[in-house]
Parts: structure tokens; sequence; C-alpha cells
């Protein structure tokens, strides 16, 4: 059935247009985008939303869970996948990748084959956009809340059997460059595709940078399990900042990083080049409590995940709270803090093909939300899954 969406604010990549209108086609695709008196007549469902604004739905591209709910649970996957598909569009998201790990290569392996099983089948709610291996090949000095018996040196046989465990699903890998054998798997993983982020290292200036020149692309939860910058020694901090290219994820919650510091970021790399994520944990929507995390418990309270000694343990953040701290409470202006939500993570990943944007021709997975990043209705690929007005 054909939607249009009528007397909308419309964010699209190069401009804003007041008192527009977006019509979806029944194959879920962007058929029209502009202005109100420009839109050509369309049957189908119409939805008066003036007063709020039609954006890009939001991709999460490092998130480990919510609402009760771990990624990876092996026996649980596919019901898993499901059911956080169908709870994560109340925060605007429209697309996911599902951030696992395993204790040992063959968990690993088998946690994969699974996933892929279920990522085959879809997902009623947000779309399920692939796999994303925090480690194994951390940085134990970096481990974050990482079990470090979890971690060990990078392999390009354990590769190899993921790869192939995973059928085309592993879409991210974060790797320290500086562990041995870290650059000839960053290598290969490229080559087949997979995008190499640097994260959980403890590299010095020289190696990340140089990583960051070859095949590391992408940055994990930047300021947070790295080495920090120094006027004489820039470390990993460093690297990122003076980088040319790089995209740097950030937890945008005011918690793992603080305002003042996102907006060092920003006016260092800009705002084409910092993709906003959530990290979030199980206890993401939930009450104050126990949850498990890659091999821990982690206690939920006054809105802070930590482990027992008080290491920070992901985030229970949505992403459309990301958006509202980055434009709130940095000064970004919402256009900047939407796209770095959705078109930075799009093309950072390579979906920005049919993800991210708000064009002709495009997947129809946009969301309706006001000037505060409240939520209103998300649409995935022209399915409304969450509608509040």
């Amino acid at each position: 059935m054909t939607t249009r969406l009528e007397y909308a604010r419309i964010l699209t990549p190069n401009h804003v247009i007041e008192h527009g209108a977006v019509i979806v086609s029944d194959d879920g695709r962007i058929a029209f985008v502009g202005a109100m008196s420009d839109a050509p007549r369309a049957d189908g469902l119409r939805l008066d939303v003036r007063g709020r604004t039609v954006v890009p739905g939001f991709l999460d591209v490092h998130v480990h869970g919510g609402n009760g709910i771990t990624f990876g649970e092996p026996g649980r996957i596919a019901s898993d996948l499901r059911a956080y598909s169908e709870w994560v569009v109340g925060g605007g998201v429209t697309g996911f990748l599902c951030s696992v790990a395993a204790p040992d290569p063959e968990g690993l392996a088998a946690i994969v084959g699974e996933s892929a099983a279920a990522l085959d089948a879809g997902a009623p709610g947000a779309e399920p956009l692939g796999l994303h291996l925090e480690g194994p090949f951390l940085n134990p000095q970096k481990k974050g809340a990482f079990n470090p018996a979890w971690l060990r040196a990078p392999s390009l046989e354990e590769v190899d059997a993921v790869l192939q465990a995973g059928r085309g699903w592993v879409r991210q890998m974060t790797v320290a460059p500086e562990l041995p054998g870290a650059l000839e798997v960053a290598a290969h993983l490229r080559s087949e595709g997979v995008v190499v982020a640097m994260g959980h290292t403890d590299a010095d200036y020289a190696t990340a940078a140089k990583a960051l020149r070859g095949n590391f692309t992408h940055v994990t939860h930047t300021f947070n399990a790295q080495r920090s910058f120094g006027h004489r020694e820039p470390g990993v901090m460093g690297a990122v900042l003076a980088s040319d290219d790089v995209t740097a994820e950030l937890i945008a919650d005011s918690v793992h990083v603080h305002p003042g510091a996102m907006k060092v970021l920003i006016r260092s790399v800009g705002t084409d080049r910092v993709v906003l994520i959530t990290d979030a944990m199980a206890g993401a929507g939930l009450a104050q409590g126990e949850y498990d995390l890659v091999g821990y418990k982690v206690t939920v309270k006054d809105g802070r995940a930590t482990l027992a000694d008080g290491t920070l343990a992901g985030s229970i953040a949505t992403l459309n709270e990301c958006v509202r701290n980055m434009h709130e409470q940095v000064g970004v202006p919402l256009a900047e803090a939407v796209k770095m939500a959705s078109l930075n993570p799009a093309q950072a990943m390579g979906f920005a093909g049919r993800l991210g944007s708000i064009s002709e021709g495009k997947d129809a997975s946009l969301i309706i939300m006001d000037e505060h990043a409240h939520v209103y209705l998300t649409m995935v690929r022209g399915k409304i899954v969450y509608k509040r007005f």
C-alpha cells in the first residue's frame, strides 16, 4: 500500500524541506520527496505530520542488546533477534549490527553460524544488517568490560572459520592494531569486504596512525578503551583526531564521554565522520538491576552500567537519546546530529546505496520525530512498525 506523509519538515542529505511530502511506494521505496505543492496524487494511507520532522531511520552499528536481550546467547539467537527488532524501533532504529563475542574460537564460530541462520530469516521490526565482532583480537591492557580470558592473539585461521560460518553476515570486526599479526588479519578482513575497526587498543601514535592510513577505516567507541591523548605522545586519540578520513564512533550518552570531549571530536574530524552508537547492553530500556554482558555481571544504576569494580560496561542509552544529547548538550544542529546516526553509519558500513538518507529510490526506512528526538513513527522498508500518534 502506498503511504503519503504530508505537511512535514523533511531532512534530506542536502537541505531541509518545509511543508514537504514523502510518498512511499508499494515496494517499500521512496517514490517522491519534495514540496507538498509538487507532490503527485497517490492513493493509499495519508498521514498529516505537520509540526514534526521526517528523518532517515537511525542505524546502530555497535550494540550488544537491550530490553533484557544479549546478542549471541546460544539456542535463543533467532527469538532474541526478532524480539529486539520489535523493541528497538521505539527509539527510531531501523537497522542494526549485532555486536557479539565468545570465550573461545569454537564458541565464536558457533554463535556466528547460528546468528547467520537467524539473519537469513530476517526480523519483523528494525532490519538486522549483520554482525559486528568486538574481539577477540583486543589488547588486555584496554579490555574495558571484556573478560581477559576471552581475548587472544590475531589468527588468520580463526578469521577464516568465522567468515565461513557467517556466510557474508560479518560486516565489521574490532581489532587492536599493535597485536602481533593484527595488520595481516586486517588486510585479509578488508579483502573479504569486512570493515576493520580500531579499538580496545594501547597502540602508540605511530602504530595507530599507520593502521588508520591502511586497512583500519573505522574507530570503535572513540575515547573509550584506547590510549588517550598526550602532548608528547598523542596516542590513539591523537591519531584519530589527526586522521584524514577515518570514521569515529561516539557513545553520546554523556556518561562514557563528556560533552566537552564530544565537541573536541566534532571540531577535529567534522560532523561527516562521527558515527553515533549506543554500545547498549541488556539493561537498556529496563529498570535498575543486574544483567549479563560478555561473561560478566553488570549492575545498572543511576543511568550507568558498571562492573563490580566500577568499570563502565556498555551503555543503557537509546540512539534517539544520543541524537538529542548531541543537539542539546553539544550544540550540534539537529540535522547534523541526525546524520551522525543515519547517513554516517550507512556510509561507514557500506549501506548508503539504500539506507541513511531520504532520497528517491532508497528504502523507505525512516522516522517521524520532534525537535527533541522523541520518536512518533518508525517505518522500515515502507512498513510502519511503530506509531504513537
